[in-house]
């Protein structure tokens, strides 16, 4: 029991860095300034039920997509690790990844009138929060999830996730008094630090299953 909770606080930990809910608070308060407190809370709500859905639905069919594709989870791991080292090189800047969502993107939002459904899915659940490291992520722990505890717990820390994103999206205008947009920078800063460390360890781990050392 015991090493799944830690099995879960680890997987946890990982996405929290990679999803980095609290980097998403600029974008956030930008692509819904003009709208009330209530709207806010519902596009939360809905950014949230979107991550947790794309999460679950990418680690359920991660096994599939590898033998449709021909390829191993350890290629997807050193492919995967790659992809977020590039991903935390951005956000060690204090900036959010291009990967994720380009300044681009977000003026697109800004200019254009779109729906609450629009807003939350796109492009906030989708790719800035649930963008393809996290969706690597979830795949990768899934297929080297061994037993029904294991994979339990990466849903459960999905899950988690999910409810984390809401809390700090109903949130965001006091997490951006109180941090401010230096305070936000330096956590982003932070989770990339912990983001390159998974990357190596997934490029090290790919290596060595892949050439069975």
């Amino acid at each position: 029991m015991i090493e799944i909770i830690k099995y879960f606080v680890l997987l946890y930990g990982g996405l929290f860095a990679i999803t980095n809910p609290v980097g998403a608070v600029p974008v956030f308060l930008s692509v819904t300034h003009d709208l009330s407190m209530e709207e806010r809370r519902e596009i939360a709500a809905k950014t949230a039920i979107t991550v947790v859905i794309t999460l679950i639905t990418f680690a359920l069919i991660g096994q599939w997509i590898f033998r449709f594709f021909g390829s191993s989870a350890d290629a997807f791991s050193i492919a995967g690790g790659i992809l977020l080292f590039r991903m935390a090189m951005d956000m060690l800047s204090g900036s959010l990844s291009s990967i994720k969502i380009s300044r681009e993107e977000t003026e697109e939002f800004d200019e254009e009138v779109v729906t609450l459904e629009e807003v939350a899915i796109i492009p906030l659940a989708i790719p800035l929060i649930s963008g393809p490291g996290a969706i690597t992520t979830v795949m990768l722990y899934m297929a080297k999830s061994l037993s029904v505890s294991e994979r339990a717990a990466v849903i459960a820390s999905i899950v988690a996730i999910g409810f984390t994103v809401w809390l700090v999206l109903c949130s965001a205008n006091r997490i951006k008094t109180k941090l401010g947009r230096v305070g936000i920078k330096v956590m982003t800063r932070m989770m990339g630090l912990i983001l390159t460390s998974m990357a190596v360890q997934m490029i090290i781990n790919g290596i060595k299953g892949a050439f069975g050392l």
